[in-house]
């Protein structure tokens, strides 16, 4: 059959169905469908077969005066960009939560009367490509020359890609830049959180790119606004004795003020060993609980808040790039207490009194050993 008796044949049945329609009204929107598809159908089958002189597709069967196409439903894209618009719209809702809690809390702790003032810093990047943290908790007293009660460096973004914590015994005796040898914490009161970057550098091989001082008037601020339920955390021992807040041993509950005790506690015979084994022990609480989906939803707004309260040069976009490394604390967060164990012997020193006397190369290759380098 030629393609001209083939277009013949296609009018003399669109003939046929419109006059059907004509005696069938109601029908007219049913017919004028199945002309547009059969008409596509043809149009599709000629291009095909331009040049060949095949037979067409058998006739295919009424059904009620329609033609029975059986085509699939064809899936309507506008719902599917309705639907990833929609999760577009939400995103950005979350972001814009999250940002505007963090800036709305940052304001706040502001607006706070702080102790904790910005410190110049000349922080570095270290040689595993981790921008270090150095944590300072700042023993400051009216009429005193404020002291580094407690010195810490955190790890995020090492290999690891998690929380690492490596602890400073405040006794340790170091060789301070510019001031000779004294104990580690002697050197924030010399020169400020600098000059205990420095001093790490100087005799661990430890570099830092931020700090962070805390001063213990604030920390108990710091925790009621991450944690307004208080800290769950199992106590070594009793101290009721010795402190003005009741802990007892086991588990409990600690708001700020009462953390901020049972980390500083050394009227033990482990001394200060207890107390930085404690203090780690506390930092592991505070990642831990942040694993708490309430405490999750609240976690923008707190830490802006806690970052109000501090002084530091940590930017917004450095916690914002390791939250989820951060979150990887939740189920515990690696230690390392310096100087390591058979590592240092006790020693007098004029200027500082009874200090630890270190071995600073193996101390070295522990620290080397603990960030994974």
């Amino acid at each position: 059959m030629s393609r001209m008796e083939r277009f013949r044949d296609v009018h003399e049945e669109l003939n046929k169905q419109e006059a059907k329609t004509k005696k069938n009204p109601y029908s007219r929107k049913k017919q004028q469908i199945v002309e547009e598809d059969k008409w596509e159908e043809e149009v599709v089958y000629y291009e095909d077969n331009e040049y060949e002189d095949s037979t067409p597709p058998p006739q295919q069967k009424k059904q009620n005066g329609i033609f029975n196409q059986n085509k699939p439903k064809k899936v309507k894209k506008r719902k599917r960009r309705g639907c990833f618009g929609r999760l577009f719209f939400i995103l950005t809702l979350f972001i814009l939560f999250i940002g505007g809690s963090f800036v709305f809390g940052k304001i706040a702790g502001k607006v706070v009367d702080s102790t904790s003032e910005p410190e110049a810093f000349n922080g570095f990047t270290a040689s595993n490509q981790a921008n270090n943290i150095l944590l300072i908790g700042n023993d400051s007293r009216e009429g005193e020359t404020a002291r580094a009660d407690t010195i810490m460096v955190l790890q995020l973004d090492g290999p690891a890609k998690k929380p690492k914590l490596v602890s400073f015994m405040r006794d340790t005796y170091v060789s301070i830049p510019g001031y000779g040898e004294n104990k580690i914490n002697a050197s924030y009161a010399f020169g400020g959180a600098e000059l205990v970057r420095q001093t790490l550098s100087q005799n661990f091989g430890i570099e830092t790119k931020y700090y962070a001082v805390v001063d213990f008037q604030d920390f108990s601020k710091v925790i009621d606004t991450l944690f307004s339920g208080g800290v769950a955390i199992d106590a070594e021992k009793d101290m009721s004795t010795y402190l003005d807040v009741p802990i007892t041993k086991g588990p409990q509950k600690m708001d700020g003020h009462t953390l901020l005790q049972y980390a500083r506690f050394r009227m033990d015979e482990e001394g200060d060993f207890g107390r930085v084994r404690r203090q780690q022990q506390v930092m592991n609480a505070i990642f831990s609980q942040l694993k708490n989906p309430v405490n999750a939803i609240k976690l923008p707004y707190a830490a802006g808040k806690t970052l109000g309260f501090t002084a530091t040069n940590l930017p917004t976009t450095f916690l914002l790039r390791n939250s989820l490394n951060i979150l990887k604390g939740s189920s515990g967060i690696d230690r390392l207490t310096v100087p390591v164990e058979n590592s240092w012997s006790y020693g007098e020193s004029y200027e500082a009194g009874s200090v630890l006397l270190v071995d600073y190369e193996v101390n070295r290759q522990e620290i080397e050993r603990f960030w994974g380098n």
